[in-house]
């Protein structure tokens, strides 16, 4: 699997799967081998998996992030008998847009490619897969406060970006404003989005 920070290896760990996971960024490997000790983790590009074979090789969320996503289908499903892949939806499908619009009000949006599902499924059968199936879920993001909001979007890389142009209480502000519509009685918020999930096998 394309591992990030290692939340999802934990997840399948602890359901009973031997995991290995693989991510271009070392600091992200390390996290993950912290938090699954019992796994493997491998500083790798997406293009070029462990040789396997595998039971499942999932890419939660990675789509989006390279150059050539058909090229890492197609080597997923060369070292793995199913292929499960998560994208975002379209950003008109996602509240979660409404903290990178705040935050960076001239940054594009997404481009069409993996959110769109009839490019997803295209995307997967030109890799050599066959689709069984091409879902959407919705998923609530809860925060309990400001805080628990803000803290982890201003250590992202974009948040950084942001408070290095602007005040940081300024940025608050405006970050804050921004997602008043989906804060709830308690002084809690909710923003939900939608993801699509492929999973496939190779032909």
């Amino acid at each position: 699997m394309y591992n990030g920070q290692g939340l999802f290896a934990r997840a399948a760990s602890d359901r009973g799967a031997r995991v290995t996971g693989v991510d271009i960024d070392a600091d992200a490997v390390r996290q993950a081998a912290t938090a699954v000790p019992e796994g493997t983790f491998l500083v790798r590009h997406a293009q070029d998996p462990p040789p396997g074979p595998f039971d499942v090789v999932a890419a939660v969320q990675l789509l989006m992030h390279v150059s050539d996503p058909v090229a890492v289908l197609r080597r997923a499903g060369r070292v793995g008998g199913v292929v499960a892949a998560t994208v975002w939806g379209r950003d008109r499908e996602c509240d979660l847009r409404v903290l990178q619009e705040a935050l960076a009000p001239s940054r594009p949006g997404r481009g069409p490619a993996v959110s769109e599902p009839a490019r997803l499924r295209a995307m997967a059968e030109r890799a050599g897969l066959v689709v069984e199936r091409l879902e959407e879920v919705s998923v609530p993001f809860d925060y309990a406060d400001d805080d628990e909001l803000l803290d982890p979007l201003l250590a992202t890389p974009v948040g950084r970006s942001a408070a290095r142009r602007a005040d940081p209480d300024a940025l608050r502000a405006t970050v804050l404003e921004a997602l008043e519509p989906y804060r709830t009685g308690n002084g809690a918020y909710r923003l939900q989005n939608l993801f699509r999930v492929l999973v496939a096998r190779p032909a």
